[in-house]
């Protein structure tokens, strides 16, 4: 795979082809005739307050699908994306769990949008022992949830602090910090669990944890109570929505200091949100566009004629999930031919195989360890910068070496 992914002939065919297939893809039908094609389960969010971090990672794919597709598959046989909607809620991810599972017969799962949705969903796989892939799940606990639960979005823990350091780089003297969080999502309670361990760690003095719901519009209380007692540095654990609408109503009302966003603000939606107040937000991140690597720069392309933007970390990630099913899958059927296997059995060898390799994504490369977390090496922190519009914006990243 890594040879066929250098040919010149798949970066030739993404500069005139792909992106026109990938523009009439965007409603796929699921089927069950699955004899002439390896069906993969995509559970995201296609509606609900997620809705829009969801759409990240179906693009992701969606390029993933059409790239592979066109280089040969596996070995001549296509992937099938089979979509299910997760919605923003538990219920949603099991739903579509089980239907991609027990209706679809799909060989894995890339999802679901959300942690949260994953520690309800992911037992399911597990016990059906169907292998999922976590696209967009960074909480503590995501791999541990099974033997066939793995993930390419690094953990929080891995990445956040960056975000911290790179504000002390930008203010040795911060010395108080507010957090506030969304205590109704279980990614956000475990990343503000590591803001504040890392505030404790670095000696700086945390004054407040002001506490929110994903699905809150006011701020104003939690905001004034933070402001009065003088933050040099406020730490946002929240989705794009939520999140966006508290820096707003920060700034509106004064604070002036440093704001670090978590996780939730790594997609270009949080610019529509905030606007023009979104200027200078700190948010680490585990994906960079101008990552030098082949398989990122034709991923980049591709992303960037298709929707005329930077790709953000969710599509990446999702793109780097598929590529992850897609040479695991190779490597099996070069071992044993898989349309031999009963489904079972290829969803068995599947997983086991897919921990074991490496992959040169555009992540960066990255392996699995035994319980199926990522193992990543380079990680980034970017700054939110907004046009003199103040309608659109893009992630400048820092340097932070």
């Amino acid at each position: 795979m890594k040879s066929a992914i250098a040919a010149q002939t798949a970066f030739l065919f993404l500069s005139s082809i792909l992106l026109v297939a990938c523009s009439k893809t965007s409603n796929i039908n699921p089927t069950t005739n699955t004899s002439n094609v390896i069906p993969i389960g995509i559970a995201f969010a296609q509606t609900s307050n997620v809705a829009l971090l969801g759409q990240e990672g179906t693009d992701g794919v969606k390029i993933a699908e059409k790239y592979f597709n066109h280089i040969g598959g596996i070995n001549g046989k296509p992937i099938k994306l089979v979509f299910q909607d997760t919605g923003g809620d538990e219920a949603g991810a099991i739903n579509a769990f089980q239907t991609l599972i027990n209706q679809y017969k799909v060989v894995g799962i890339i999802g679901p949008t959300l942690s949260q949705q994953a520690f309800s969903a992911n037992p399911i796989a597990e016990r059906n022992r169907v292998p999922v892939i976590g696209a967009s799940n960074t909480a503590q606990g995501i791999p541990e949830i099974g033997d066939y639960v793995a993930r390419v979005s690094s953990s929080v823990a891995v990445v956040a602090p960056y975000s911290v350091k790179a504000a002390l780089k930008q203010n040795p003297q911060i010395k108080r910090v507010a957090v506030f969080y969304a205590q109704n999502d279980a990614f956000n309670k475990s990343e503000t669990d590591i803001f504040q361990k890392t505030v404790k760690d670095l000696g700086l003095n945390l004054v407040t944890v002001q506490k929110f719901q994903t699905t809150d519009t006011d701020f104003q209380a939690q905001a004034s109570d933070a402001i009065n007692l003088k933050p040099d540095l406020v730490i946002i654990s929240g989705l794009a929505v939520d999140g966006g609408n508290l820096v707003k109503q920060l700034r509106e009302l004064g604070y002036k200091g440093i704001i670090i966003g978590g996780n939730g603000f790594n997609t270009s939606h949080i610019f529509s949100v905030c606007r023009a107040l979104c200027e200078g937000v700190i948010v680490a991140q585990a994906y960079s566009p101008v990552y030098p690597s082949q398989i990122n720069t034709i991923f980049r392309k591709a992303y960037i004629e298709q929707y005329q933007r930077e790709p953000p970390q969710v599509s990446a990630q999702a793109f780097a999930a598929m590529q992850v099913y897609v040479e695991a899958l190779q490597s099996l059927d070069k071992k044993t031919e898989i349309n031999k296997l009963t489904l079972p059995q290829l969803r068995t060898q599947l997983n086991q195989e897919l921990l074991k390799g490496r992959y040169q994504t555009p992540l960066g490369e990255i392996a699995f360890t035994p319980a199926g977390d990522v193992i990543q090496k380079e990680f980034y922190v970017a700054q939110l910068k907004m046009e003199p519009n103040g309608i659109k914006g893009k992630f400048s990243f820092l340097n932070i070496k």
